[in-house]
């Protein structure tokens, strides 16, 4: 990544990078040497997160038994899964076994995965994230809430960030977290989120990553992937807060009708796949990732696309010592 990319961000943190993991194609243990890799490569951040593969603190809690200098972070785990007295107390165990620091990412999830899958009614989120991260908050600083306290609260106090999609979250971000964390966007979607966000505060971003020159390959991949993703009614608001509601109808439209996954991917139009999809040459990536830094993100998080190619040997390719 470019210095002079970020010359212009002088009152937000210093540039990170980092890395979404694990890679879910094999075991968690089976990538330590790869893990081990990533700080010789240039990275600063080891990020997890969860939905239907593995919860995100086991492997950031293997990271850190491995001895790893990287920062670690969550991306995300949900307000309405994870109790907040228990959630303190496993961000404290990790902030004790980690020594490149950890970031407790919270979000809201969604209905799917809340309701559905995990039996909790999916009811008031702005207002479940925004009680769970003041709690959260208060007790990693050493304060008692509702008669719990922690008995060894961690040094330094692991920030909280919040996932946000749309301005109601990202007002919240700026009112209860220390930054923010944006997912499914592109560079030109900062102008729109930018104003809405807190001067000097981190700005996480969850990008999916491809260095491959195979482009036809890696846009068929990735359309039936963001097919899922923008079928969901949150990603779909946002998108359509993004100013993509026209494109992206047809997509809506084929998933309305029952037409299933194929339809809706194919009526993704190759220039929404490339905003929210970067890929090319490793050098073109890492230039795509710059623009990012230059738009206002401070810590670009790598997601490689699942399926197209070894996931170690892209963060090598894509790694600023490469």
């Amino acid at each position: 990544m470019g210095a002079h990319a970020h010359d212009h961000l002088a009152s937000v943190p210093v540039q990170r990078l980092g890395v979404v993991f694990p890679d879910r194609s094999v075991p968690v243990r089976a990538q330590r040497a790869c893990v081990e890799q990533l700080a010789t490569w240039g990275y600063t951040d080891l990020w997890a997160g969860e939905s239907d593969g593995v919860d995100a603190f086991t492997p950031l809690a293997l990271a850190a038994g491995w001895g790893t200098p990287l920062r670690l972070g969550t991306a995300v785990v949900s307000a309405f899964l994870h109790p907040p007295a228990l959630l303190a107390m496993t961000a404290a165990s990790l902030a004790e076994a980690a020594t490149g620091g950890v970031v407790l990412g919270l979000g809201a999830s969604s209905p799917v995965i809340v309701e559905r899958w995990n039996g909790v009614p999916f009811t008031d989120p702005v207002g479940r994230v925004r009680e769970t991260a003041s709690f959260v908050r208060a007790v990693l600083a050493g304060e008692r809430r509702r008669g719990f306290a922690l008995a060894r609260p961690p040094r330094p106090v692991p920030p909280v960030y919040l996932a946000a999609l749309r301005p109601g979250m990202l007002r919240l971000a700026r009112e209860v977290a220390e930054g923010v964390i944006l997912t499914c966007v592109g560079v030109e979607d900062l102008a729109a989120i930018g104003p809405h966000l807190a001067p000097g505060r981190e700005v996480v971003a969850w990008i999916t990553v491809c260095p491959s020159d195979d482009h036809a390959h890696v846009r068929s991949v990735a359309r039936r992937r963001l097919a899922g993703y923008l079928a969901a009614p949150a990603y779909a608001a946002q998108q359509r807060w993004l100013g993509r509601g026209d494109v992206l109808e047809g997509v809506w439209d084929a998933w309305r009708s029952g037409a299933g996954v194929d339809a809706a991917a194919s009526a993704i139009p190759d220039h929404v796949i490339d905003a929210l999809v970067v890929h090319g040459s490793a050098d073109e990536c890492r230039a795509h990732l710059d623009r990012f830094v230059a738009a206002g993100v401070t810590t670009p998080l790598v997601e490689v696309l699942p399926g197209v190619m070894d996931v170690g040997e892209a963060w090598r390719r894509l790694a600023p010592n490469a």
